[in-house]
């Protein structure tokens, strides 16, 4: 039997499913718990609907999935002829996604990696797309764990933000709990560094912050071919408008995806949310 290496991924890669089944990628979900509801991400609730729960100011929690959820995953690729697992998921400072993984992996019947990614959203989604791209090349997992690695050190992700009011409620801001006593007055724009997110600039109002975050992409991409992916949560004129302007200022862009974050990030950034991802090829 042919050596066939899988990949596996989790709900906040936020890759379409389209392309998850062009490169054979398996995505486990995330769990949002909404009031006494406990749905799974991207196919029990929407981020329409998290975003209206959230501007109701219902409560909105997420959750790791199980061990046995990735034990399932795990058995099943295996009886579909995976001889080996490549498992990458979100930073394990966001959640314990990572660690219900690496509890599955150890009673896997086949050999299971699991990455720690320090990514989220598409910068996660470009780290599995690395991996999976190397394995349909014939490539191992060693090989395959590299790319993505790679492809994670090179990533950027930044982040608009209209209030930090919902990753204030999740712990979620790191070293941007400075910013608490002024958060009303500024616009901040954070970026994920470390695994973490963290403030980086206060902007005095949303059109030079989102501006800004347009600058940062374009200075980041540079003159190297890159890959670029635009987020946002119940603000699509907002991302539409961002992606048609890099489009224009990104000569070297090869790949541009246009998506809303799904409910797990959602309930963490709260609604007007315009995030974007540059990863270099």
């Amino acid at each position: 039997m042919s050596r066939h290496v899988a990949i596996v991924t989790d709900s906040t890669a936020y890759l379409p499913q389209r392309t998850m089944e062009r490169h054979g990628i398996t995505a486990v979900p995330l769990t949002v718990v909404l009031g006494d509801q406990a749905l799974e991400e991207g196919t029990e609730i929407s981020a329409r609907s998290l975003a209206l729960a959230l501007q109701k100011r219902r409560p909105v929690t997420t959750s790791r999935p199980s061990p046995e959820v990735f034990a399932t995953t795990y058995r099943e690729l295996a009886e579909a002829g995976a001889t080996a697992i490549v498992s990458l998921h979100l930073s394990s400072e966001f959640s314990g996604t990572y660690d219900a993984a690496v509890l599955a992996a150890r009673e896997a019947p086949v050999p299971v990696r699991v990455v720690d990614t320090g990514m989220v959203a598409m910068a996660l989604g470009f780290c599995a797309l690395a991996a999976a791209q190397t394995t349909q090349a014939g490539g191992s997992v060693d090989e395959a764990v590299a790319a993505a690695e790679k492809r994670a050190a090179s990533t950027s992700a930044y982040f608009y933000v209209d209030t930090l009011d919902y990753l204030r409620r999740g712990g979620r801001i790191g070293a941007a709990q400075a910013l608490l006593g002024s958060a009303l007055a500024v616009k901040p724009l954070l970026e994920l560094d470390g695994g973490r997110i963290e403030l980086l600039e206060k902007v005095r109002t949303a059109s030079k912050a989102i501006a800004r975050l347009e600058e940062l992409v374009v200075e980041r991409a540079g003159g190297s071919e890159v890959d670029i992916a635009v987020h946002h949560l119940a603000a699509p004129d907002r991302a539409s408008a961002l992606a048609d302007r890099l489009r224009d200022r990104v000569p070297c862009m090869a790949e541009l995806h246009v998506s809303e974050v799904g409910a797990v990030i959602g309930a963490h950034t709260g609604p007007g949310l315009l995030g974007a991802v540059v990863s270099p090829r």
